[in-house]
């Protein structure tokens, strides 16, 4: 994934939503046998990486992310001799050995193809080992149609190449997984998030916020400063008309409903 479009700072501004996801996975994990190894592909800021410690506390635990942004961050989460952090594209990884839990949260939807890369990200698990990932199922919520507007609307300013996620429905990542020879699990979940917003419209609401930190980046990264306020501001009005400000419980929220696919395939 070419050039550095991550901000952790942002992207860790709703830790606890990006982090249910993540454990959902993790506790549906059962590899056979003893834990020696555990990578977690697409690591971002380490915050999730360093949970591995609860479940396997006797494993080696890697994180491993293209972004330098993000292991600069994720780095204050090692520990020496248990949880480390390396820069590297997921793309063209290969362990020093067979690993008996393999992660890919929220990432895969980021690369080309990425169907193209199951079989040889299984083929680096131990016997009885898993590989788990999770990606978001929400390419046509109305917050990534509100994104693809703008993005035709700004396609004299905005390229056109941009990396734009995009992801699979249950069925084929459960096909692509027995085809790699791996049993496969493979299900969908969507969570209501309830994101506070302010109901000052020269503020950007909390759905704007949300996307900010993700498929926004992109978008954002190629503009210069006052042009990106400009898109953002323009996109904030058509996901505010997408999901009202409303009152709930005494606070000022919008509702975010957010689908998620989860695959996990286990080694003979």
């Amino acid at each position: 994934m070419a050039g550095d479009i991550w901000n952790a700072q942002q992207y860790l501004r709703f830790e606890n939503d990006r982090l249910r996801p993540f454990l959902d996975l993790i506790t549906q994990l059962d590899p056979d046998g003893e834990v020696h190894t555990v990578v977690d592909l697409g690591c971002g800021p380490g915050n999730a990486t360093a949970l591995l410690v609860d479940w396997w506390p006797d494993a080696r635990i890697v994180g491993v992310d293209s972004s330098p942004a993000m292991i600069e961050v994720a780095q204050q989460q090692a520990v020496p001799g248990q949880v480390e952090f390396e820069l590297g594209d997921l793309r063209d990884w290969h362990p020093d050995g067979k690993v008996d839990v393999l992660l890919a949260n929220a990432v895969l939807q980021w690369v080309p193809d990425h169907l193209d890369l199951l079989p040889s990200l299984a083929a680096q698990l131990a016997p009885g080992g898993v590989f788990g990932f999770q990606v978001p199922g929400n390419f046509e919520a109305p917050s990534h149609l509100a994104l693809a507007e703008m993005k035709q609307r700004w396609g004299d300013r905005v390229p056109a190449d941009l990396q734009k996620p995009a992801s699979h429905d249950p069925a084929v990542y459960l096909g692509k997984l027995a085809e790699a020879g791996l049993e496969p699990d493979v299900w969908e979940t969507t969570y209501t998030y309830l994101v506070a917003a302010d109901p000052d419209p020269k503020v950007p609401c909390g759905v704007t916020e949300f996307v900010r930190g993700s498929a926004l980046r992109p978008a954002i990264r190629a503009l210069n400063e006052s042009d990106a306020a400009d898109f953002v501001a323009e996109y904030d009005a058509l996901v505010r008309a997408a999901y009202p400000i409303r009152e709930i419980g005494g606070r000022t929220v919008q509702l975010l409903p957010y689908r998620r696919i989860f695959a996990i395939g286990r080694a003979a």
